[in-house]
């Protein structure tokens, strides 16, 4: 079965700024659940935020604009992200 234009997709992304201690990641699953894609979010040790998303091609790309602003209070400076196809199959989007 081919890859159509409206099958699940996904990014795994970096996020870089201030990012941590100003309830990102809260912030981050909240607009997951509401956009409804599925994946997670995590801080890193270097200071960095690594999100993983999968769900329909337009939900998808709500959530990595949304990535490029984040939540009052984060400052985000860059946003590495990496699309691809949905492979993982994330039954829900957690925080870890």
């Amino acid at each position: 079965m081919g890859r159509e234009p409206s099958g699940r997709s996904g990014f795994s992304a970096t996020v870089h700024g201030r990012v941590q201690g100003v309830g990102f990641r809260y912030s981050t699953r909240s607009a997951a659940r509401r956009l409804g894609v599925a994946g997670y979010v995590e801080n890193l040790a270097d200071g960095t935020v690594r999100v993983e998303c999968e769900g329909e091609p337009e939900a998808v790309e709500k959530m990595a604009d949304w990535l490029r602003k984040g939540p009052p209070g984060a400052k985000v400076t860059a946003l590495d992200i990496d699309y691809r196809s949905a492979k993982r199959g994330y039954p829900d989007f957690s925080i870890r």
